[in-house]
Formats: structure tokens, sequence, C-alpha cells
């Protein structure tokens, strides 16, 4: 279904001003989802050809393998459900 961007437009001027905000973070969100690779785009890239930033060779020397989702809750303040 095609849309006039007038009114498009014309919806977004009258919507209420603490609306608005929820409008645009969600058009940003269709944007960005619209307009990213999908996987097969994504294999197809070239290898990007620049040196790793310090924090990215840091974090490829770093030992731990994985964080579980109970340290990151622990760490973040979140509650942690201890039923087993």
């Amino acid at each position: 279904m095609a849309i006039n961007n007038d009114e498009l437009f014309k919806l977004i001027k009258d919507l209420p001003e603490d609306a608005k905000k929820s409008a645009y973070d969600y058009i940003r969100y269709l944007f960005y989802t619209h307009s990213r690779p999908d996987w097969n785009e994504i294999r197809e890239l070239e290898p990007e050809n620049f040196p790793l930033s310090k924090e990215e060779e840091r974090q490829l020397k770093n030992n731990s393998e994985f964080v579980s989702w109970e340290d990151v809750k622990r760490e973040l303040n979140l509650p942690i459900d201890t039923k087993s």
C-alpha cells in the first residue's frame, strides 16, 4: 500500500507533543532495520582492512570465555531468579 508523504507528514504534525518522541524513535527504528544489509549481503562483503582498536585487542586477549546471565544481572543489580 503506497502512502502519500503528505499524509504521513500530516499525521506526524498532528501528533500530541508527548507522542512525538515515540514516533520519532519508531521511524528511526524502521529506517535502520530496513536499510541494513541482511545476512546474505553481509556474507558477500569484503573483509575490513583496518587495524583493531586498543579496546578490540584487549577484548580478544581476554581469557574469559563468556559471562553468565546471572553474573550480568548481579553486576547490574537486577533481581536474580534463584528457582531451579
